[in-house]
């Protein structure tokens, strides 16, 4: 196994991005890196849980190898995502589409949010990088929704609606759930240490059955154009740079 730095090697390193001999901004920088180093740690040790569940381990092996409670495992990091260390990754766009996805849920008189309104709610921000990949291969939002309305119909108008979604917990369904820990999951593989848009896409794959991906595919972007298209738009943005 890799080493990691070693107490004096940190040390050192955080006397130097303090870039000060005053003992209370070099506090401030052992508490920014410490806190980053906690963040991407949880991030990482989440992205192989991710793919242990992926690979149809249940909690009890998983909790098994991770030596806690089936229950500890569970609660760490099925919910994980709405942690506050890891929702400060997420960028203002992809913030956005978490709140649009409330609305569009109740434009569906959805009492939950599925994949299928995070999918629509990217529409809500036209520049982020997942949007513009869709829009360039002709996936609008018009289409989208007229291929979601079959497999998730809009419901009557029911009280069970607001409540529900304005909950301060929001009621993502497994999936959707699934999703935002796939894209932090995602922003990892590509390097990143933010969660845009296009992990959000990404991550939609990591279930075949999820409406969101039926309705990608069927529009005609599989896994590999999206990674692909994924891919060239990142680096047109490093190139522009």
């Amino acid at each position: 196994m890799t080493p990691g730095p070693d107490l004096q090697q940190l040390i050192d390193t955080i006397r130097e991005d303090a870039a000060s001999d005053d003992v209370l901004a070099q506090l401030g920088a052992a508490a920014t890196t410490i806190n980053e180093l906690t963040s991407t740690s949880d991030a990482a040790l989440g992205y192989f849980v991710d793919r242990a569940r992926g690979a149809g381990k249940s909690w009890v092996e998983i909790s098994a190898v991770l030596g806690v409670s089936k229950q500890a495992a569970h609660k760490r990091f099925a919910d994980s995502w709405t942690a506050a260390a890891v929702l400060d990754h997420y960028t203002p766009r992809t913030k956005a589409v978490l709140v649009a996805a409330k609305e569009v849920a109740r434009g569906f008189n959805h009492p939950f949010l599925g994949t299928e309104h995070l999918l629509l709610a990217l529409f809500s921000q036209p520049e982020a990088l997942a949007t513009r990949v869709l829009l360039e291969r002709g996936i609008t939002e018009e289409a989208v929704a007229a291929a979601v309305t079959p497999l998730s119909p809009a419901k009557g108008p029911s009280k069970d609606v607001e409540a529900a979604l304005s909950a301060e917990n929001p009621p993502y369904t497994r999936k959707a759930a699934h999703v935002l820990q796939g894209a932090v999951a995602e922003a990892l593989v590509l390097g990143h240490n933010y969660v845009g848009t296009e992990h959000l896409l990404l991550a939609f794959y990591r279930d075949s059955a999820s409406v969101a991906t039926e309705v990608l595919t069927g529009l005609g972007l599989d896994e590999t154009a999206a990674w692909a298209a994924i891919r060239a738009a990142l680096e047109e943005l490093t190139k522009a740079k």
